[in-house]
Order: structure tokens, then C-alpha cells, then sequence
């Protein structure tokens, strides 16, 4: 069996990816379960255990050492299980230890099968170095480092082995392992007394920008108690003329690996590498800022007395905490000028499709960039102690005029995208106006302004793009009146409505043409009228009494005369 590559895709596959232990070790207790029903290896049943080994003698199917496997990387994922949980309950390193002595005992089982002659020679060797690998945690663990030590040397003496008598595509896992244990071998020898072991871990550390595994809490730990040591012979710092005592343990070792950090970042060999790094020094810098405001909150009452006494300077607490301030700001700044130029080359790259989910850049990421930049220098300009610091503010005053040009001249590019040339015409002459004050202002700052990106490029850049733009303008201008001409132009009629007016229309050919508007529209047309007879209310009738008959009178006589039909 390929071992170290069955332990690698099930680990990438079932939660390792993102560092979740448990759901690994889930997983290889249901593979387990799998196994056992599949070979009929059963543990007894589920009134009983009755406890079986597997032997040479059953030995007929590789899947039982794939059990052995199983339970050996099932011990070791609760190990890293507890690892991770004992950084909050300590006593759960004595659990981790045992869980780590089970896993060594399965990988100890597993290379004795494997000595017998129905395994074949490779699957012995990886077994070997599986051994030599969990042997050499678990000694570790227990900071037994010539032991340790000893195991890894093992495990990637064998693991260049069989690098070098397969092929490529397969020699790229075996490298993979040898290049996660070397670090461990270099921490155990550094332990040992090999103090040029600490170079080489500060210098893989940079490569991979930090480590991780078993290794990344501890080297960390190294490097912090390197520098403790260091600390306690470092008792003030010199900032722009002035001398001020460092009496914080944690500012110390800070400021004793900034000069560090700062190579580590300029050594960098890849921009994720680099942003890596910048969030450790950022995340550091915050820290020690953090210890000097829990200094500065019971030195109020003195920090006061000490404003009146020396007519307005700052006290030297005060003006430790504006010094770590401004190399967070500054660092800010270099974070994200180093992003703009990543983002630059990317947009200087011919444009693709988006792949991945992943959005082209686009202008408007710059000039967000630049605002941050712009807004941390103004904070710059307010720090207690620096007000009154002319070649300071100077200097903050050319960095800001830079920067400004540059967030100005990619706001016309963003314009340039959406065909606003006179808005970009004027963008870029503020551009130039920028840059020729900072070359007109630089003078005695040119130091300070190497840092910063050339303002003679960006005028070259400028006058070329006006150019450029004038001429997209004249031509968007003719395209514009061309398609204007009234033989272009389609306001949308049917046909039956413009038949005096010639106009292109290629939906005449199609099979959507536009002949008439179907169904029509209301039109309005004339009604039957309605009368009213209003004056009938109002109108006064002439008496018609004396042209209306006497009504006879009636009595028995004129009942008589109508029963016998005389009338009067």
C-alpha cells in the first residue's frame, strides 16, 4: 500500500484543509468500522468485545493493514486534537502525550506486518519512515530533542530515498514531507547547541512566511525568548533628536526584532509572503502600543505636571507611544503602497475573463489604496510631540502631495473607462500640478522621498495619456456625429409611420420586424349627444281652470238617472 499517500488525500480530504482535527479523526473511525464489517474482523459484538490482532498468518488482503493505518492516524488526529485545546486547559497535555504513545505503538505494529515477505519493498519503506515520523513527534513532544531528532534525520533520510527512484509526479509528495520536517530537525539541533540552527529557522521561516504544524508556536517562542534576552541589555531609543528610556519589557523585544522584521519583509520572494509578514509586524507594533497605554493611564497626573513644567513637550512615555504610532502608520503605509504596486502590474497585464470567481482589478482598488494612504498621513501630522517639528510636517507635507497625484491620477483612469474626457483632461493636469510642486518643494528632503514611487514617471505617464486621451476624444466625437446622420438613426417607428424618411433598419430582414403597432391603440371618436331637460323645473303653466268642465252634481237623483242611462 501506498501509505504516506492514503494518510495525505485522506487528510486533505476530510478536514485537514482547515485544520479540523475531529472531523478527520470522525472519519477514520467510520473507515474503520467499514473495514472491520467488510473483512469480517469484528471486535465481538455489541454485548461483548473480544479483542483480535492481525497477524501474518491473515495477512491475504492489504486492507488489513490499512486497519492497522487507521487506528494509528485515529490516535494521532486526537492528538493534534488536544494540541490545539491544551493552548486553554493544560492539563489536557497529559491526554495528548498518551494519544501520541497509542499512535507510535500502531505505527510499530504496522512496520513489523510489514517485515513479513507478502509485502513488497516499498510499502516497507514507507512504513519505516511512518514510524520514524509519529516516533519523532512523540519524542518532541516529550523535548527530547536528540532523540527527536534522530527519528526525523530517519524519516527524511527515506523519504529522499524513494524521492529519487520514482518518478517526478510521485517524488512531489515524498518532498512535500521532507520539506515539513526539516524545520523540527533544525529546532531539535538548535536545542541540542547548534546555535547556526537559529539562522536557518529564521530563514525558512521567511521563505514560507511562518510555520505551521507542530513547530509554528514553538519557533515563535524561540524568537521571542532570543530577543527577551537581548531586551535586557537595551534601555532607551533615539527618535529625530531625542533620547527617551524604554522601560517595557514587550516594546523592547519589539523594537530589538524591527530591524529584522523589516529585512524579512525586504527579502520577501512573493507578494503573499510580504503581506504575511506585514500583518505579523503590524499585529507586534500593536501589542507594544497597547503596553504603553496601560503605562499611560496611571501617568496622567504626571504626564500634566510634566506639560507645565516644560512648557508644552511631551513626556518621554508620551513620546514613545507617538514613536510606535508612527512605525504602525508608516508600516500601514508601505502595506498598502506595496499592494498599489501589485495591483498596477495587474492592470498593466492584458485583461481576462474572470476565472474562478476572482474579479479583475480595476481603478477604483487603487484609488481606495491611496485614500488609506492619505488618511494615515494625516494622523501622522497629529502626533503628541511633533507639532512642532517643521522638517517633519515637510516631509509628511511632499509624501501627502505624492500620493495625492497618484489617487488623482487614477480617479482619470476611472474616468478614461466611462468615456469622460474632460473630466480626466482636468484630473491629469492636477496630477501635473502635484508633481511639480513636490519636485519644486523637495530640495533638502530628497532622502525622505526615495521610498516613494518617482514623480518624473508619472508626468511621463501623464503627458502621454493626454495625448492618448485627446485623441480617443476627437474619435469618440466622430463616432458620435456619424451616428447621428439621419440614415442611421431609428427612433423606433414601425414602418407604416415613417414612410417618408429613409432610415437603415436590419430588423426589416429579421424575423422581428416592426411593419405597424399590433395591437392598436384607442383612439378617441365622436358620440350621439345627450339632452337634458333642465328647464322643466322652472317653467310657470297658464291656469286651465276655466277651460276644464264643471264636475255635475251627484245625489240619489243623478244615481237614479245612471242606473236608467239618462244623462244630463
Amino acid at each position: 500500500i501506498a501509505v504516506l499517500q492514503i494518510v495525505k488525500e485522506s487528510q486533505q480530504q476530510h478536514g485537514l484543509r482547515h485544520g479540523d482535527f475531529q472531523r478527520y479523526r470522525g472519519y477514520c473511525s467510520r473507515r474503520l468500522r467499514r473495514l472491520r464489517k467488510t473483512l469480517n474482523f469484528k471486535m465481538g459484538n455489541r454485548h461483548k468485545f473480544t479483542g483480535k490482532k492481525v497477524t501474518e498468518e491473515i495477512l491475504s488482503d492489504n486492507r488489513y493493514l490499512l486497519l492497522i493505518l487507521m487506528d494509528a492516524e485515529r490516535a494521532w488526529s486526537y492528538a493534534m486534537q488536544l494540541k490545539q485545546e491544551a493552548n486553554t486547559e493544560p492539563r489536557k497535555r497529559f491526554h495528548l502525550l498518551s494519544r501520541l504513545r497509542k499512535a507510535v505503538k500502531h505505527a510499530e505494529e504496522l512496520e513489523r506486518l510489514c517485515e513479513s515477505n507478502r509485502v513488497d519493498a516499498k510499502t516497507k519503506l514507507e512504513a519505516q519512515a511512518y514510524m520514524a515520523y509519529l516516533t519523532g513527534m512523540l519524542r518532541f513532544e516529550h523535548q527530547e530533542w536528540k532523540a527527536a531528532m534522530e527519528a526525523f534525520n530517519k524519516c527524511k533520510t527515506i523519504y529522499e530515498k524513494l524521492a529519487n527512484a520514482f518518478t517526478e509526479e510521485q517524488a512531489v509528495l515524498y518532498n512535500q514531507r521532507v520539506e515539513e520536517i526539516s524545520p523540527n530537525i533544525r529546532y531539535c539541533a538548535y536545542n541540542i547547541g547548534d546555535q547556526s540552527a537559529m539562522n536557518e529557522l529564521m530563514q525558512m521561516r521567511l521563505r514560507s512566511g511562518g510555520t505551521e504544524g507542530l513547530l509554528a508556536e514553538k519557533l515563535e517562542a524561540l524568537i521571542t525568548q532570543t530577543r527577551a534576552k537581548q531586551a535586557a541589555t537595551m534601555s532607551e531609543v533615539e527618535w529625530r533628536g531625542r533620547t527617551v528610556p524604554v522601560k517595557i519589557d514587550k516594546v523592547r523585544i519589539f523594537l530589538l526584532g524591527l530591524a529584522d522584521n523589516e529585512a524579512a519583509i525586504a527579502q520577501a520572494e512573493n507578494e503573499e509572503t510580504k503581506e504575511r509578514l506585514f500583518e505579523s509586524l503590524l499585529s507586534e507594533c500593536r501589542d507594544a502600543i497597547q503596553a504603553v497605554r496601560e503605562e499611560l493611564k496611571p501617568d496622567q497626573k504626571q504626564r500634566e505636571h510634566s506639560l507645565e513644567n516644560d512648557s508644552g513637550k511631551v513626556s518621554n512615555i508620551q513620546y514613545l507611544h507617538s514613536y510606535l504610532t508612527y512605525i504602525k502608520l508608516s508600516t500601514a503605509i508601505r502595506r498598502n503602497e506595496s499592494m498599489a504596486q501589485a495591483l498596477q502590474k495587474a492592470l498593466l497585464q492584458p485583461q481576462r475573463a474572470e476565472e474562478d470567481g476572482k474579479r479583475t482589478p480595476r481603478p477604483q482598488d487603487l484609488i481606495r489604496l491611496y485614500d488609506i494612504i492619505l488618511q494615515n498621513l494625516v494622523e501622522l501630522t497629529q502626533l503628541p510631540g511633533l507639532e512642532e517639528d517643521k522638517n517633519f510636517q515637510k516631509e509628511i507635507g511632499l509624501k501627502t502631495l505624492v500620493y495625492k497625484a497618484y489617487r488623482c491620477f487614477f480617479i482619470a483612469q476611472s474616468y478614461v473607462l466611462v468615456k469622460k474626457w474632460s473630466e480626466a483632461l482636468v484630473l491629469y493636469e492636477r496630477v501635473l500640478k502635484y508633481a511639480r510642486e513636490v519636485q519644486s518643494g523637495a530640495g533638502a528632503h530628497t532622502n525622505s522621498l526615495k521610498e516613494l514611487p518617482d514623480v518624473q514617471d508619472l508626468i511621463t505617464q501623464v503627458n502621454a495619456e493626454k495625448y492618448s486621451l485627446q485623441a480617443a476624444a476627437i474619435l469618440d466625437a466622430n463616432d458620435a456625429h456619424e451616428a447621428e446622420s439621419p440614415s442611421q438613426v431609428k427612433d423606433g417607428k414601425p414602418l407604416s409611420e415613417r414612410f417618408e424618411t429613409f432610415c437603415l433598419d436590419p430588423s426589416l430582414v429579421s424575423k422581428q420586424v416592426s411593419l405597424v403597432h399590433f395591437p392598436p391603440g384607442f383612439q378617441p371618436i365622436p358620440c350621439k349627444p345627450l339632452f337634458f331637460d333642465l328647464a322643466l323645473n322652472h317653467v310657470a303653466f297658464p291656469p286651465l281652470e276655466d277651460k276644464v268642465e264643471q264636475k255635475a252634481k251627484s245625489g240619489l237623483t243623478g244615481y237614479i238617472k245612471g242606473i236608467f242611462g239618462f244623462k244630463s
